[in-house]
């Protein structure tokens, strides 16, 4: 059976043209770009928790560093270098060899270098750190949201969690859905390049990871202000012969609870909106308004029906601890 450094060796030493010194020594060495500041962010993803341990191995290299580089994308940042560390429970070189292949394809579609990690034997759990530059002062934050704002989100919240939802049974998705809810959970697309090119026109902005109304709660909380979520303006679901009561209940709870969609939901000045609608033409990627900021309890997030009555949901998003 190949040791530690041997399965490194095989399957995770890259080039790492971008960095001073990469793997190989105690530590990587990188030179940021000078008048750069450095976004740094770490995520782990533990079997049984944030994927099923059968998960596609190729897709789970993919989504393991992809929700890393979701958070520099909320923050407008530039990826550039990433550490990955993992626990497993056995040499499974099949598996390894697949899952590098995944982590590896979107390394090179963000053009990110690998430098460095760890291995050990335990419960299968990665832990990724990645790297990114801004510009001092550009950063996009969660603090920035002003009242009057008006609210965003990207892509269309609410498809990985009604793919967990059709791959746990709970829920029997009308064709053609069910495959693009499962590619949305298993293979989430980071939207760098809308972070990128919201530094100056946004005022705040997180990625959705944990549920659209809990991520946009942050917003509020820290910005100091409220938020209006209207039904009527989320992005349309599963629709058809097949879309019941049911159905339609469960797809609005993904849509603002479920999480795990890693789109970006960020604020602007209504003064932004046609800069915005260009933005999403260019970027050939939908953007939504569905409400906007406004005084009241920091943190406070209302949803409203097409009558402009506050609706209430049991859960807003997932909480580790609270799942038990």
């Amino acid at each position: 059976m190949p040791g530690e450094f041997t399965l490194i060796d095989r399957y995770f030493a890259r080039p790492t043209p971008s960095a001073v010194l990469g793997p190989g020594d105690d530590c990587a060495l990188v030179q940021p770009t000078p008048g750069k500041q450095l976004a740094v962010t770490t995520d782990m993803l533990v079997a049984g928790t944030h994927f099923f341990p059968d998960t596609d191995p190729e897709r789970l290299g993919w989504k393991a560093l992809a929700v890393n580089l979701s958070d520099l994308a909320a923050m407008g940042a530039t990826p550039r270098w990433v550490t990955l560390a993992g626990a497993l429970p056995t040499v499974d070189e099949a598996w390894l060899a697949k899952f590098a292949t995944g982590f590896f394809a979107c390394a090179e579609r963000f053009g990110v270098d690998v430098i460095g990690g760890d291995t050990t034997r335990g419960p299968l759990n990665l832990c990724i750190t990645a790297m990114g530059e801004v510009a001092p002062g550009q950063a996009l934050t969660r603090s920035g949201a002003q009242t009057g704002d008006l609210i965003w989100v990207s892509g269309r919240p609410g498809l990985a969690a009604l793919g967990l939802a059709h791959l746990q049974g709970r829920v029997a998705l009308p064709e053609p859905w069910p495959r693009l809810c499962v590619t949305q959970l298993e293979k989430p697309q980071p939207r760098v390049a809308l972070g990128q090119a919201l530094v100056g026109l946004a005022s705040a902005a997180i990625d959705v990871s944990d549920g659209l109304l809990a991520d946009l709660g942050h917003i509020a909380e820290r910005s100091g202000c409220a938020a209006a979520v209207r039904l009527v303006q989320l992005p349309h679901l599963p629709k058809g012969a097949e879309y019941n009561a049911d159905l339609r209940r469960i797809a609005l709870e993904c849509q603002l609870a479920g999480g795990d969609d890693y789109e970006l939901c960020f604020t602007a000045p209504g003064s932004a909106t046609q800069a915005i609608g260009q933005l999403a033409a260019r970027l050939d990627l939908p953007l939504w308004c569905i409400g906007e900021m406004h005084a009241g309890e920091a943190g406070n997030v209302t949803v409203f029906d097409p009558d402009g009555k506050p609706v209430s949901f049991e859960q807003t998003g997932y909480d580790h601890f609270a799942h038990g």
